[in-house]
């Protein structure tokens, strides 16, 4: 294939980095934004600069903030006996619109992995230490994903917290609203039938 041009080669390429986003889509969005939308790119552009220059992560919870402490964090109507733990910020953004929720959060940014080279430092765990150890925490919800990675980080967080007499609870998994049960796979059928309780 013939070249663009070095300034459009790197413009491709600095776009693949995005997930999702492979070759042709790259390739798409900057022939978009240099024939069609010259004022979007600017705006794309500075944007992004700002963000990368001004977000940072919250001193106490680990998610993306503007300042030291996110709003979450600052805000005193917030229980501080409870903290649900998460894998990403977008998990954060997730229970907020769909519970009640009002306590704290300790963001992880991924989930235990040696294979990887993600082990617990990478996931701020000696920072959730320090929490655990204030005695203010009550109650520690788990909210890690349902795989494989996400219940080993789920078990080593939960003995962290029982090692300080500290209450763990871990997001319940099972059949979705409006599912039949010939249609859900068998390790989440299994979950749900071992986690039902009494109505």
């Amino acid at each position: 294939m013939a070249s663009l041009g070095p300034k459009i080669e790197q413009l491709i390429d600095a776009l693949r980095c995005l997930p999702g986003v492979g070759p042709k889509s790259a390739q798409r969005m900057t022939f978009h934004l240099l024939e069609r939308n010259r004022d979007g790119g600017e705006r794309l552009a500075n944007a992004l600069r700002q963000a990368l220059q001004q977000v940072h992560h919250c001193q106490r919870c680990r998610i993306l903030s503007e300042t030291e402490l996110c709003n979450r964090c600052s805000d005193e109507q917030r229980r501080g006996d409870q903290l649900c733990i998460v894998e990403m910020p977008s998990d954060v953004l997730a229970i907020e619109q769909a519970t009640h929720y009002k306590g704290q959060y300790f963001v992880l940014s991924g989930h235990l992995s040696p294979l990887d080279g993600i082990g617990p430092d990478a996931l701020g765990i000696p920072q959730l230490i320090d929490i655990f150890e204030q005695n203010t925490i009550q109650e520690v919800i788990l909210a890690t994903n349902p795989t494989v990675e996400g219940e080993a980080t789920a078990h080593f967080i939960s003995q962290l917290a029982h090692q300080r007499d500290i209450p763990v609870s871990r997001l319940a998994h099972g059949i979705p609203l409006g599912g039949e049960l010939e249609y859900v796979d068998s390790g989440t059928l299994s979950h749900a039938f071992s986690g039902r309780e009494s109505i």
